[in-house]
């Protein structure tokens, strides 16, 4: 009988009192953006929060100045003023072993500085003091404000979080994130890989009509940033006029910047990344050799990460599976979406069914806020 009278009150609270407060967070830790979800007890429904001005998706970008340290909008904000104290894709370091002319290659992009430090990279900054910060620390930093933002959003405090990470990261790159939570208080293939290619190509027609490529750390931040929304542009647009103004020269003769104009087409953008198009299914045909799936078995294919709104990413998968792709989902938010309901499992919330969502667990951490 008490049994019973247990069932019975069980389901009258889940029925009229107010659902319990998420307990912890999911967390989408990305190389260009970031977002927190919580699951909703009750509704049942994940809800991915955003910033005061209601973005969900948070730069992965931390500058330092001489008064502070500035974290995802603000951060980015920053960029074209102190591009050498702002760091950005912190991720593709983190955890990774170097050696001196590989760091160096991977490093030439970025008008940061980059140095090695036991075999391991970190960020060598000048504000106020010359000082340098590893990888974590920048994750750190960003984890710790959208903790806030789910904090100030639930109106409870948090100290649990499942976070994402990469399933090709190793037990090092996995454990350097825990590391990124804890100072929180809590493959290769990606976007910038893509705009790189267009960057240098933009860069070398700046060489041929000026004589100069761009050195300046402002004038390569700008550039790049240039190229990066032209890239945007072109997943909508057949083509895009690029305009920048740069300062060529360093010299104090030259004060004038130079406006530089390109015009630039999809078509060429998928020319200039024709190689990196044809890895997109060197990880598909492994997932399905792993799973001993065909691929006409699989019934439908989500797509994840803002790199898929590339027609031409979209259009290789397609023609591979012989079926149009799921594109209902925002690739930017489905990660996030994905941990936001293992956090829900993890934290017990109802009316949530453990069996609604199948993730591996070495994918997936929980941790703890310290």
């Amino acid at each position: 009988m008490s049994g019973e009278m247990s069932i019975i009150a069980g389901y009258l609270g889940q029925q009229y009192l107010p659902p319990p407060k998420p307990q912890v967070i999911g967390l989408d830790l990305g190389t260009t953006f970031c977002s927190v979800g919580v699951f909703q007890p009750g509704t049942g429904d994940v809800e991915v929060i955003g910033d005061e001005k209601g973005r969900k998706s948070i730069p992965s970008v931390v500058s330092f100045t001489e008064t502070d340290v500035f974290v995802g909008h603000e951060g980015q904000e920053l960029a074209d003023v102190n591009p050498q104290n702002t760091v950005y894709d912190a991720k593709r370091f983190i955890g990774k072993i170097f050696d001196q002319k590989t760091l160096e290659q991977e490093s030439a992009r970025y008008p940061f500085k980059v140095v090695l430090n036991n075999d391991s990279a970190e960020f060598l900054l000048h504000a106020n003091a010359t000082f340098t910060v590893t990888p974590e620390f920048i994750g750190s930093r960003l984890l710790l404000k959208m903790k806030k933002m789910a904090e100030q959003h639930l109106g409870v405090p948090l100290d649990k979080a499942v976070i994402s990470v990469p399933a090709e990261f190793d037990e090092r790159q996995r454990n350097c994130t825990i590391k990124a939570a804890a100072l929180a208080g809590n493959n290769k293939l990606g976007g910038q890989d893509f705009s790189q290619r267009l960057f240098q190509h933009v860069s070398e027609r700046v060489l041929q009509q000026y004589g100069m490529a761009p050195t300046l750390k402002e004038d390569i931040q700008r550039l790049r940033q240039a190229v990066e929304e032209a890239k945007l542009s072109l997943t909508v647009n057949s083509s895009v006029s690029l305009k920048v103004p740069l300062h060529l020269w360093a010299s104090e003769v030259q004060k004038q910047p130079v406006t530089v104009q390109q015009e630039l087409s999809r078509q060429l953008f998928e020319e200039l990344n024709a190689d990196l198009f044809q890895k997109i299914l060197a990880p598909i045909e492994t997932v399905l050799a792993e799973g001993q799936l065909k691929k006409d078995e699989v019934d439908e294919v989500v797509l994840v990460g803002g790199s898929t709104r590339i027609p031409r990413v979209r259009q290789i998968i397609s023609e591979y599976f012989g079926k149009e792709v799921n594109t209902r989902v925002d690739p930017d938010l489905a990660v996030v979406t994905g941990v936001a309901l293992q956090a829900g499992i993890m934290g017990g919330s109802w009316p949530l069914q453990v069996s609604a969502l199948e993730i591996p667990n070495r994918h997936l951490r929980k941790t703890n806020f310290s």
